[in-house]
């Protein structure tokens, strides 16, 4: 059977998907005239939320150990505005790193953020096929774990970023699905989901640019480095593998702001067919 490469090409493909590299390049490398406006500590098994204003950079980083931490992201004006994990499976890559975009729901689709620095870049795929940043899965939940160990437990990733987000006027049905920071996974080789222990040590750091004002939310993991399994009977609670994760959000001077603009939706204006439409 004659191999065709075709089939094995990503299904999307296009110069919209494509970061320039000379912009957001020197946003990550160019540190030294950033200008911290907010900083602060998540500890073990919390959540906090925050603002990201549009054209700033906002870090993620380990402070103490390895550390997994659960991502939202909603547009801060329009939060019907969200991360769209799945999409953003498909437009990018089902693990993201630098120059990969986030990209929001229907009928907004345009990117919410730019990753411009990823201190784990080089980590690839390892043996067994896992990768790191993973939009593959989703948060854990209090449900799943009610599910499966017939325990209830109110500190899962899920039950953070409900927390995190109320003081904002979001509900839990504001909370979807994450971009898991930190986090290794992939597929075995009976196409199931599999988590391994998280590489990073401290100091290590994801950051993403904010192409529009946002309002994000972080959960650290109550699974920690998630180097223990967490559902199942007979699992003993790892917390001791639980670290802190910093958040830190940037100014950029002017210089490497630029002529940047904010990312425009698709010019889509043919209404679903819901208007009178002639064939000839």
């Amino acid at each position: 059977m004659s191999h065709n490469p075709r089939l094995t090409e990503a299904a999307y493909q296009g110069p919209a998907l494509e970061a320039d590299r000379d912009y957001y390049g020197p946003i990550g490398q160019q540190v030294e005239d950033r200008r911290v406006v907010e900083e602060f500590t998540i500890p073990i098994r919390s959540g906090q939320a925050w603002e990201v204003p549009a054209g700033h950079v906002c870090r993620i980083s380990t402070v103490e150990g390895p550390q997994v931490g659960d991502l939202n992201l909603w547009n801060r004006h329009d939060p019907r505005e969200r991360f769209w994990a799945s999409r953003t499976r498909q437009l990018q890559a089902a693990h993201v790193s630098t120059f990969d975009r986030l990209w929001s729901t229907l009928p907004f689709l345009r990117p919410m953020a730019t990753i411009v620095g990823d201190t784990l870049a080089d980590y690839g795929t390892d043996a067994e096929g896992g990768r790191l940043h993973d939009t593959l899965g989703t948060r854990c939940d209090p449900y799943v774990n009610t599910m499966l160990n017939g325990v209830d437990f109110d500190y899962h990733c899920h039950s953070n970023l409900v927390r995190a987000i109320l003081p904002y006027g979001l509900t839990e049905f504001d909370v979807h699905d994450v971009l898991n920071v930190f986090q290794c996974t992939g597929l075995n080789d009976n196409d199931e989901y599999f988590m391994k222990t998280c590489p990073a040590t401290p100091g290590d750091y994801f950051e993403f640019f904010a192409e529009q004002d946002l309002l994000a939310a972080l959960s650290a993991c109550p699974g920690g480095d998630l180097s223990a399994p967490m559902f199942g009977e007979g699992n003993e609670d790892p917390v001791e593998n639980c670290h802190p994760l910093k958040v830190t959000v940037y100014a950029l001077p002017e210089n490497l702001l630029g002529d940047w603009s904010e990312p425009e939706s698709p010019n889509y204006r043919g209404q679903h067919g819901l208007k009178p439409q002639t064939w000839a």
